[in-house]
């Protein structure tokens, strides 16, 4: 673990080591790419057990969303690295007469990455993949709440990397505030919209680009023309998965209202299959993370009906999955992102209704559309804004390591995975070579009589 006086010691170091350039040479990045899944797959047992201490994860949605996840990032940046690095030739106009012109994908230099603590491993090395297979160096802030998994970390990256090309930085607000202070040639950052704010006051100090994953209130619609039972499964899953403490859950459901009791009644059902007639007993029900956070979610329930769920229990800081309706926007639950296991419903007559009511607020990080009809699937994505969108499904978009992932307007700045996770750590340079074969006199002073053959090549 790196003591924060240190933090500007660490920073040089990188510095110098990437100043030797090493991390421009791509088979130096895919060496760090199998190094680093050999660091997963030797403790993905460790792994597994600081997610179900921090936040109680079940194993099944431990390992798929934290640890296959991590894995299939880097086994799509070793296959697709040396596509990715390759300089790309552009066509040059006629007025570049013998050139040729070409884009190379340079390393920025030193990063940091400022990982949240609800998927507190995943949302850490993810973004790292994709800035060694760019070739930066790194330093890793993951966040103090979910501790376990943070010292865990830490130990991991220390044990298998050179801290000159990877190191972690543990520690809590201080620690985050001396390194925002500091310089660095990207910040990585996933959280709230709150912190996001000070992370980007900070950056604008040094100039510093950012990518900023964020949230919001993500908005589910259900149509009446839709088959009530996967929908009503597949909402169940997105929502209460990790207790519904995920940035791209279904934050409230708009639901035609000639189908919104039926809906209600597959969910219940669905709740019951997923974690018996007792979630609390459940193996599969994870728990919030903390006691403030325990705190804030239970003072939503005393907004609208409980229609489902309610139940609380705080030695265990547990709270069912629980529906509510009879709310409106000026409900606290309706204010924020709820990140928890309560799920608003409201009616809509018409889907003009849900649309409008979509758009009256800050553009979601992801939205979710259940029908069959084809031209209203095509109107939503057409008449919203989102980072992301599913349609008959939720959340599963992130799992398509070729789309984008990333927010718009106040859900974020910027995207990752895959390919954009390498384009985000990568500065695009343009490059032009000029042939000495010709060289043409016509941009060169004395201009007269040149204006009207210059206005000849462009119409």
């Amino acid at each position: 673990m790196l003591k924060v006086p240190k933090v500007s010691d660490v920073i040089e170091k990188q510095r110098n080591f990437f100043g030797t350039g090493k991390t421009k040479d791509i088979s130096f990045r895919i060496e760090q790419l199998k190094l680093l899944k050999k660091a997963i797959v030797d403790n993905k047992e460790a792994i597994l057990k600081a997610l179900q201490s921090d936040l109680n994860k079940p194993e099944f949605e431990a390992y798929g969303s934290e640890i296959v996840f991590c894995l299939e990032e880097i086994n799509n940046a070793l296959k697709n690295i040396n596509s990715w690095t390759k300089p790309k030739k552009i066509k040059a106009p006629i007025t570049q007469l013998l050139s040729t012109a070409k884009i190379y994908c340079e390393p920025l230099g030193v990063v940091l990455i400022i990982g949240p603590w609800n998927y507190p491993f995943q949302l850490v090395i993810s973004p790292l993949v994709a800035a060694i297979a760019s070739g930066n160096c790194a330093i890793l802030k993951p966040s103090e709440i979910s501790a376990t998994t943070s010292h865990l970390l830490s130990e991991i990256i220390l044990k298998y990397f050179n801290p000159e090309f990877v190191a972690v930085v543990e520690g809590g607000v201080d620690t985050s505030q001396q390194l925002l202070e500091e310089k660095f040639d990207h910040i990585f950052f996933t959280g709230s919209g709150e912190i996001g704010k000070i992370v980007m006051a900070a950056a604008a100090k040094h100039l510093t680009p950012v990518t900023l994953e964020l949230g919001g209130k993500t908005p589910c619609i259900v149509d009446a023309k839709t088959h009530l039972e996967y929908t009503a499964r597949r909402i169940v899953w997105g929502k209460f998965m990790n207790a519904g403490q995920t940035c791209v859950a279904p934050d409230y459901l708009l639901v035609d209202r000639k189908i919104k009791k039926d809906l209600l009644e597959q969910i219940k059902k669905c709740i019951s299959e997923f974690y018996g007639e007792n979630p609390e007993k459940s193996p599969d029900y994870a728990r919030i993370i903390n006691q403030k956070h325990f705190n804030r979610l239970c003072k939503f329930l005393g907004s609208g009906e409980i229609v489902i769920g309610g139940d609380t229990n705080p030695s265990e800081r547990y709270i069912a999955p629980t529906l509510i309706e009879g709310v409106g926007w000026q409900d606290a639950v309706m204010q924020e992102e709820i990140f928890g296991p309560i799920l608003p419903v409201i009616e809509y007559t018409e889907l003009t209704e849900a649309i409008a009511l979509v758009n009256a607020k800050p553009k979601p990080l992801a939205l979710y559309f259940f029908s069959t009809d084809k031209q209203k699937q095509q109107r939503v994505l057409h008449q919203t804004s989102s980072g992301g969108a599913c349609i008959n499904d939720t959340v599963m978009h992130l799992a398509v390591l070729d789309l984008p992932f990333g927010g718009v307007g106040e859900s974020g700045i910027g995207s990752y995975h895959g390919k954009a996770g390498f384009d985000t750590f990568s500065h695009q340079k343009s490059v032009l070579n000029k042939s000495f074969l010709v060289d043409v006199k016509l941009r060169y002073a004395p201009y007269l009589g040149k204006l009207k053959l210059l206005k000849s090549l462009i119409k």
